[in-house]
């Protein structure tokens, strides 16, 4: 028997916000129904949003001058927000003071970065914020490195910083852990890409609702990043960790093909232009026979999908912060479900 193939979809995103990104590809043939958790009509604003007021937020963007924490604040200005004076680089990066630009609204801000060693001159400024703006509005995106994540978080617990983690790798059971057990306000998630998150959300649906659904299938998956990109996708194993419960396969993270070589990249399917910014995967179930193949795919080539779902986030839990009595862990779904995103 000749061998079916077939490109599977999760239309949920269709439902939610029409798809936006510079290069966002999922191939798609078959939709998943929605589950009733899901299905209470359109989306709304939350109506705590009229009361944000986004100019009294400033938003301290940790990472810079690394490419996603760049488009992150990039994407801040874009979205009327305003970045903090101050910001955390890496050890190894010397403080100075860097201009950025938003290329499409030419909104603009200066931003002060100081090496995560100088801990002391950090929270200095981390104060002088809180006290020029009000001690509710800083909050801080983090685009920092797999190494610094555990880390990074109890800091901004001991200083009171809502947080939103891009940032993926560390020790993710404690930093989830950390961040129950403190009763902090975040935003964590594997990615930030709202698009690429409601087809998380739609398999994860599909997983709970026909578990062993694919008995018996193989999976391989190959994914592909940029060569500064130093884990695995968290994307890839939050979407391995659904597949394997449809599936029953003993598929582990480690069988993951990663490519991380420019012409692997290329002949993947990556546009050149893309080679420093992108995110391409592909995974594929086989029958036991070999006669029916299914394939999902998501590409996205830029970083623009995932820094506009950041800025959305950090809108999100300043709301949060306003409105809620204590701390609490949201993910990007949460962001989802409140229709907080533009």
């Amino acid at each position: 028997m000749s061998t079916i193939t077939m490109m599977v979809s999760l239309l949920l995103v269709a439902a939610l916000v029409p798809l936006r990104s510079d290069a966002f590809s999922t191939s798609f043939t078959r939709a998943a129904s929605k589950h009733a958790k899901y299905n209470s009509g359109p989306l709304q604003m939350s109506s705590s949003s009229s009361a944000l007021n986004i100019s009294e937020l400033r938003v301290m963007v940790n990472g810079m001058p690394g490419p996603m924490a760049v488009a992150a604040a990039e994407a801040c200005l874009r979205k009327g927000l305003t970045l903090s004076p101050v910001a955390m680089t890496g050890p190894d990066v010397e403080s100075c003071t860097i201009d950025v630009v938003d290329p499409i609204s030419g909104k603009s801000g200066k931003v002060r970065l100081i090496p995560s060693t100088e801990i002391e001159e950090i929270e200095a400024a981390v104060e002088g914020v809180k006290t020029a703006n009000g001690a509710d509005n800083l909050l801080v995106i983090d685009f920092t490195h797999p190494s610094a994540v555990n880390g990074n978080a109890l800091f901004y617990v001991k200083n009171n910083l809502p947080f939103v983690m891009g940032t993926t790798g560390g020790d993710r059971e404690k930093l989830m852990a950390d961040m129950e057990g403190a009763k902090h306000f975040a935003v964590i998630a594997p990615n930030m890409g709202k698009q690429i998150v409601a087809m998380q959300s739609a398999l994860e649906d599909l997983a709970e609702r026909y578990p062993s659904a694919f008995s018996g299938y193989k999976l391989k998956m190959t994914e592909s990043h940029q060569k500064t990109k130093a884990d695995t996708s968290g994307t890839a194993k939050a979407v391995i960790d659904s597949i394997k419960t449809l599936s029953d396969d003993d598929f582990e993270y480690d069988d993951v093909k990663m490519i991380r070589d420019d012409d692997e990249s290329v002949a993947f399917g990556v546009p050149p232009e893309a080679i420093n910014g992108h995110a391409f995967h592909t995974y594929t179930l086989t029958s036991p026979d070999g006669s029916v193949e299914f394939e999902l795919k998501h590409n996205v080539a830029g970083r623009s999908v995932y820094a506009e779902g950041t800025a959305d986030a950090i809108k999100f839990l300043a709301r949060k912060v306003k409105s809620e009595p204590e701390g609490k862990v949201y993910s990007m779904v949460n962001v989802l479900e409140e229709g907080a995103m533009e």
